[in-house]
């Protein structure tokens, strides 16, 4: 009796000391199993938060609560960040390269968001990704988020044309005194090209959801109809290249029998459309007034030309952040605007962190392409988002990446983030494989 009289009130103490440790874990633990929401929360808040608007972090506080979450749970669940992959070493030195730069400028917060979209997130995210969406539930949380975002966006876009402008949320899209072509199908991006590359990156996603049907008829329906409308909405030249080339491509090589049918119902959707906007009035220009505007063209042509200069000048290392706005105010006399860019991402970067940069981003883009490469050891099984069969279609969606990447800057945020989200669960996925292939054999 006396022993068991001892043994209750130490079971008691121990169970009110480890109260508080099970009341702090379980919701842990819960976080921890939600990550892959988390993840998608992040996404939003990118996709939400365009450039122009200062005010907004909501994005960093998300980015910021998903890095402290994923490391945290990695280190409950003794897990180490494996630093073999593809793309993780020369993003890391773009990183360091382009943080040194702006260490040695004066502080602008707009510089640092630029590389917090350009090279921080999405190396971040190419970590983060492999981690959280391993199973077929998480990747098709992912699927079906993605989905509804190209939804959403085509439905905006849809909108802009029809001049439904009342109908857009959020109101800051139409709003004409924030960021840039206003006269176009731009999303909540405010740039049109930035929503033309997402729009086609993502409708190469719901093509790929088509071939493993996960798509319902009546849905992939009203994509096959209505993408090619909101890809001529955003009225950018290079948008609509990409989109017809990536569909062309497909529509040749393709060796699934679905994914040709829906490529050949886009050209014939996307020929209609072409013959009635180039014959019809909107607003008070047509899309072939667009197809033909020079000023544009000019404008690009003399940025090619100051950044060739600047580059012969100073090829090893490039100029800098700082010295290569102000010299390139200094050489465009022609045109007067705020700040200055060479509408093309590898001239800029070659500009600006000279030749070691742009081996370093050549580097980036080798890796991305190795990322996508199928593996022979053990194929994966089909029908799930990224299966094995999808890597036929990742040269695609990066060849329509890198082709706006020759007309523009990418610095998009959600775009970026996006790919490398990607990218970095092929890695992971490469990873395992690799390491079952070995224990097997």
């Amino acid at each position: 009796m006396s022993s068991t009289t001892q043994v209750t009130p130490r079971s008691g103490l121990a169970d009110f000391a480890t109260w508080p440790v099970a009341g702090i874990s379980r919701p842990l633990h819960l976080l921890f199993m939600q990550l892959a929401g988390l993840y998608l929360i992040c996404l939003i808040a990118m996709l939400f938060r365009p450039p122009d608007l200062q005010f907004c972090c909501l994005d960093r506080i998300a980015f910021g609560l998903l890095v402290f979450f994923t490391l945290l749970r990695g280190l409950f669940l003794r897990q180490s960040l494996n630093f073999r992959k593809p793309v993780l070493w020369p993003m890391l030195a773009m990183i360091f390269l382009a943080g040194t730069d702006l260490l040695t400028q004066p502080y602008d917060p707009a510089a640092w968001s630029v590389l917090a979209a350009k090279w921080v997130v999405p190396f971040a995210l190419f970590l983060i990704a492999g981690c959280v969406f391993q199973d077929s539930a998480s990747l098709r949380k992912l699927e079906i988020f993605l989905l509804c975002v190209l939804g959403y966006l085509v439905l905006i876009a849809l909108l802009f044309l029809f001049d439904a402008k009342s109908w857009i949320w959020p109101s800051f899209i139409v709003d004409e005194s924030l960021g840039i072509h206003v006269d176009r199908a731009r999303g909540p991006f405010l740039q049109a090209v930035a929503n033309g590359v997402a729009l086609n990156l993502l409708g190469l996603l719901a093509l790929d959801a088509f071939r493993r049907r996960r798509l319902p008829w009546p849905i992939a329906l009203l994509f096959l109809s209505t993408l090619p409308v909101a890809i001529l909405a955003t009225k950018t030249r290079a948008v609509w290249l990409s989109f017809a080339a990536s569909v062309l491509i497909l529509l040749f090589t393709s060796l699934n029998v679905r994914i040709r049918r829906a490529c050949l119902c886009l050209t014939l959707i996307g020929g209609m459309g072409l013959a009635v906007t180039f014959a019809t009035k909107h607003r008070d220009a047509s899309f072939a007034d667009r197809l033909e505007d020079r000023s544009p063209v000019d404008f690009r042509m003399a940025m090619y030309e100051a950044g060739w200069d600047m580059f012969q000048q100073k090829p090893a290392f490039g100029w800098g952040f700082d010295a290569m706005q102000t010299e390139l105010t200094r050489r465009i006399n022609r045109f007067r605007q705020r700040e200055y860019f060479f509408h093309n991402t590898f001239l800029e970067i070659t500009v600006q962190h000279g030749l070691l940069g742009l081996a370093l981003y050549l580097w980036i883009i080798i890796d991305l392409f190795r990322v996508g490469q199928k593996s022979t050891a053990t194929p994966s099984p089909r029908g799930y988002f990224l299966d094995d069969e999808f890597r036929s279609l990742w040269p695609v969606l990066l060849m329509v990446y890198l082709l706006n990447a020759c007309f523009v800057v990418m610095n998009y945020q959600f775009v970026n983030g996006l790919l490398f989200t990607l990218a970095g669960i092929l890695a992971a996925q490469n990873q395992r494989t690799h390491i079952s292939y070995v224990l097997n054999h």
